[in-house]
């Protein structure tokens, strides 16, 4: 059995070249990830910059950690979650009743005074009240 230098019995290359050429490579895409990693912290920093996050954070504390709350909610998946459909049913109950109640209360005053008003002109009803005018004597 013939050996040659470019095929070595043992099967492995001989060191050298093969090695040399790889570890180039292993080198440049350490090199590039290292500029892709500066650019996304530089590009992330200039956003943090641009939206003032620090100063929103010592501003509003508390309503920093509740968005940054839902965000992680929504973006986890909770979003379409039998808790998040009852959130939702339980605030629409909330908000409506909120809505309606004054526009109900109004309604109510307006109806009331109107019989009222009603009562007064044509002297009918139980709570009748007579207007009194300036000549008029107790």
């Amino acid at each position: 059995m013939e050996t040659r230098p470019d095929s070595p019995p043992n099967g492995r290359a001989p060191a050298g070249d093969g090695t040399k050429k790889l570890g180039k490579r292993i080198e440049k895409v350490g090199h590039t990830a290292e500029q892709v990693w500066d650019r996304t912290r530089d590009s992330f920093s200039e956003m943090g910059d641009a939206l003032d996050i620090k100063g929103r954070v010592h501003r509003h504390p508390y309503g920093t950690v509740a968005a940054a709350i839902g965000i992680g909610y929504v973006l986890g998946g909770g979003l379409f979650t039998p808790l998040t459909g009852g959130i939702v049913r339980l605030g629409l109950r909330i908000g409506l009743r909120l809505a309606v109640l004054p526009l109900l209360k109004q309604e109510v005053a307006d109806l009331v005074e109107g019989l009222e008003d009603e009562d007064v002109t044509t002297g009918k009803g139980q709570g009748a009240r007579r207007t009194r005018t300036r000549g008029d004597e107790p």
